[in-house]
């Protein structure tokens, strides 16, 4: 694994802060060119797309602090978050870059897509255009930038699935944590009591599973649905129910604590994101007479 891209005394790119950076940049790019294609400032992309990044890192690491106030990570991660938004206000990608790295694997979706959610509806009433005009704008390069941002993941080492023998599976000897016996025993994996503790399995790569499915989302919403768009709120309703589709599948050989019926917190919040995408699907689609 490839935690860190480059290290020069003190100076330290982590590859989750450099896909990080990737995917805004990415994002800010191709929605500049969509600003051109609807006869609108382009200015107005590097706008939504700061708000955007800030609002989706803010509400992510609200969330994880809330949940782990009690673990003694607190001010390396607000450090970290400090950074992060020093470093967007300056335009300084090696600051964000860092500054991700102080925030660990916190950056939990719920919260950064609330987060995110929450300055696209404050952007909109700016600009007096609707939310959900502006929630399509920007649904394609969301799922677009979680799959960048799995490759981050899986360049550190972090969110790997169980073990298997399948051919592409991959060990993870410098993971966050080690793919080794001892800590799958302790995230639930049930294993030969003679394996020795410190020996190091190949796991499902499912980093690599789900940055594939978001990439197949992303060319679907933008180049399908974006062209053929029938009502508003179309893509970012579809993107809920693919992303959430996806995310429930692959969370079944992921390595998170189950609830209730055997199901992952991501796993019901992804239940949560499908039937809201269908209703409104739904909805819009008897609302607009749609019959196809």
């Amino acid at each position: 694994m490839y935690p860190e891209i480059l290290r020069i005394g003190d100076f330290v790119i982590s590859s989750y802060g450099l896909m990080m950076v990737i995917a805004f940049l990415t994002g800010n790019y191709l929605l500049r060119k969509d600003m051109v294609t609807l006869g609108k400032n382009p200015e107005m992309a590097d706008d939504l797309t700061f708000q955007a990044a800030l609002g989706g890192i803010l509400g992510a690491k609200i969330y994880y602090l809330i949940e782990n106030i009690p673990g003694g990570r607190a001010w390396d991660n607000l450090s970290g978050l400090g950074d992060v938004v020093s470093g967007i206000f300056r335009l300084n990608a090696s600051l964000i870059a860092g500054g991700i790295q102080n925030f660990g694997s916190g950056m939990v979706f719920l919260g950064g897509f609330i987060g995110g959610m929450i300055a696209v509806t404050r952007y909109a009433k700016k600009h007096d255009i609707t939310f959900f005009t502006v929630a399509d704008w920007t649904a394609p390069y969301v799922v677009l930038g979680h799959g960048i941002g799995r490759i981050g993941c899986f360049l550190v080492g972090d969110d790997y699935g169980r073990p298997t023998e399948l051919p592409w599976a991959v060990a993870f000897p410098n993971g966050l944590p080690v793919s080794n016996v001892g800590n799958l025993r302790y995230m639930g994996v049930e294993l030969d009591a003679s394996l020795p503790y410190s020996q190091v399995l190949a796991c499902h790569p499912t980093q690599l599973y789900e940055m594939t499915a978001y990439f197949a989302i992303f060319a679907y919403l933008r180049w399908v649905v974006k062209k053929d768009q029938q009502y508003s709120g179309q893509i970012i309703f579809e993107y809920l129910f693919l992303a959430g589709f996806a995310r429930f599948v692959v969370e079944f050989i992921r390595l998170n604590p189950t609830y209730i019926i055997g199901l992952s917190g991501a796993q019901f919040i992804s239940i949560g994101m499908m039937i809201i995408g269908m209703f409104f699907m739904w909805k819009n689609r008897k609302d607009s007479g749609i019959t196809h």
